[in-house]
């Protein structure tokens, strides 16, 4: 690869990842793209280029570029890949305040269990000490992630 990637843009692409987008390294550049499945269908299709929004017209191409050389361009971890609900086991197992730590586990069972762990960790006021946590187990998956793949990073 040419250039380290750097593991905050890793981060921020697993920390947000709606269901019909991917983010790819592209390990020419370092750099992180994310495509959505309507542009990669757009490119399938070899769709002109200008039936689609000037901003939009860009990530066709690059969603080609994806298609058509494999080697260059691999996908991050998906959703499924980070197990976000054990990040979030496992922070509420971390706390040393057992009030808060039972709050977010029983928070974490059932239906609606995000929105409710959301919930609770602003109620205690420990917010950014969860999103501090989060995104510690994010760079971890990153780093093993660039490890097994065989991908210079940078800690930035």
């Amino acid at each position: 690869m040419a250039v380290p990637v750097k593991l905050s843009e890793i981060v921020d692409a697993l920390s947000f990842q709606p269901e019909e987008n991917t983010p790819y390294l592209d390990k020419k550049t370092g750099e992180i793209v994310v495509i959505t499945d309507e542009e990669f269908s757009a490119a399938e299709e070899q769709e002109p280029y200008e039936d689609y929004p000037e901003w939009q017209q860009e990530s066709i191409k690059v969603a080609k570029d994806i298609l058509e050389d494999e080697d260059r361009f691999i996908s991050l971890p998906s959703k499924y890949d980070v197990h976000e609900y054990e990040i979030m086991e496992e922070f509420s197992r971390s706390l040393k305040d057992k009030e808060s730590s039972d709050a977010l586990w029983h928070a974490l069972k059932g239906k609606g269990a995000f929105r409710r762990f959301k919930d609770t960790v602003n109620r205690f006021g420990i917010a950014d000490e969860w999103y501090r946590y989060r995104d510690e187990a994010l760079k971890q998956i990153a780093i093993t992630w660039c490890e097994s793949q065989n991908i210079e990073y940078i800690d930035q």
